[in-house]
């Protein structure tokens, strides 16, 4: 009983990872493949898919080189994976802790790919032609330079500040203008939920491999299935 559960707890994290990756590389490429750069579809008031590309961070933010941001990244989701397979087999570690370490990977590998590969595999033409997956003259960039994937917009609301207002007097606002993809929002989710729900399980959930664990305990093995 207790090695099932800990085997279905790997699955389950496991499990998320794959999904969110595999979600957010199907709407890539099919909007790579179906907009021209900067065209828009309107699905409601409040939201829209608009495809753009950028070399940074989530929500386009942009810090330091293409290459040591693609290197840090691959780095930081490498030690996340040893991570959770470390503290994923100890009973102080509830599934909600898991899940968020699962959704912070899946959003970071999934724009990990598009940085490795997409140079790779797309061409870059101009508007109004769309990409081509594979296209017979090569994709438009080196491996590690590729450009991540945009499309997710959701223009909440607008206004346009009193014109006398110091700074900003006249302009027109949009509230939340950042356009995202689906392993940013992986991320920014996993990250909240973290804060907000499971902070305290860094400290509590042991990592050395001499802490005890949910094979070490088999009369706890439902103390690791909480939420």
């Amino acid at each position: 009983m207790t090695k099932s559960l800990f085997r279905s707890r790997g699955f389950w994290a496991a499990a998320i990872i794959v999904a969110v990756i595999v979600l957010d590389q199907v709407l890539k490429i099919w909007v790579k493949t179906s907009f021209y750069y900067g065209e828009s579809l309107r699905i409601t008031s409040w939201f829209q898919l608009v495809f753009i590309e950028n070399n940074g961070m989530a929500f386009g933010w942009q810090i330091g080189s293409k290459l040591l941001l693609t290197l840090f990244r691959i780095a930081t989701v490498a030690f996340l994976i040893f991570y959770l397979c470390r503290v994923a087999s100890r009973r102080e570690a509830r599934n909600g802790y898991l899940a968020c370490l699962a959704l912070i990977i899946a959003g970071a590998a999934g724009n990990i790919i598009d940085c490795m590969f997409y140079g790779l595999v797309f061409n870059n033409p101009l508007p109004p032609q769309t990409a081509v997956l594979f296209p017979d003259g090569g994709g438009y960039g080196e491996f590690l330079h590729g450009r991540v994937v945009d499309m997710l917009y959701f223009p909440l609301c607008s206004w346009d500040w009193p014109v006398w207002m110091p700074v900003v007097g006249g302009e027109h606002f949009i509230f939340f203008s950042p356009i995202f993809n689906l392993a940013d929002a992986a991320i920014t989710v996993g990250i909240l939920m973290l804060i907000f729900f499971y902070s305290r399980q860094i400290s509590e959930v042991p990592f050395s491999r001499g802490a005890q664990s949910l094979a070490d305990n088999p009369g706890n093995e439902t103390a690791g299935d909480e939420k």
